[in-house]
């Protein structure tokens, strides 16, 4: 399977975890076990977001391996930071998403690192870069989050 093909599957994987999400009511868990301040409003806007950026991921393959590996590296950051280590710390608590983060996230994410490096188009600056890139994702609707909340930012 091709880094292109592998693109479209994550997309299909973000989709299968943000009906996870959802369903199980990962707003109420992320309240009360990772503290934030989220509501379901943000949750839709964030993932309308995630899929828009897994089209553009997956569209861009072929020509900008940056956007998958990018896209790779959220699940896994995902995966990792938001339901499996809080499910540890939490001592067994279930995330909702936790589920798909594993059978789906790890799997395709490392996959798609692998795919990129067996057709020649991995090094370890566009790894760095894609983690980085990840993470600053990850971090964007948390920050936006805190900074709603915050004097200068309410608009009422």
């Amino acid at each position: 399977m091709s880094l292109h093909d592998l693109a479209w599957l994550a997309l299909a994987a973000y989709a299968a975890h943000i009906l996870e999400e959802y369903t199980l009511g990962w707003r109420d868990w992320a309240r009360a076990v990772i503290k934030l301040p989220v509501e379901w409003p943000d949750f839709y806007v964030t993932n309308s977001v995630v899929v828009v950026l897994g089209i553009a991921q997956a569209e861009l393959a072929p020509n900008f391996v940056l956007g998958p590996l990018t896209y790779a590296a959220l699940m896994i950051i995902n995966a990792t930071f938001f339901h499996v280590l809080p499910f540890v710390r939490a001592k067994g608590r279930y995330s909702p998403g936790l589920s798909t983060a594993i059978v789906f996230f790890y799997p395709l994410g490392f996959a798609m690192f692998a795919q990129a490096h067996a057709e020649g188009r991995l090094n370890l600056g566009l790894t760095v870069a894609a983690f980085a890139a990840g993470a600053l994702l990850m971090a964007f609707p948390v920050a936006m989050l805190i900074l709603k909340s915050r004097p200068y930012f309410r608009q009422s």
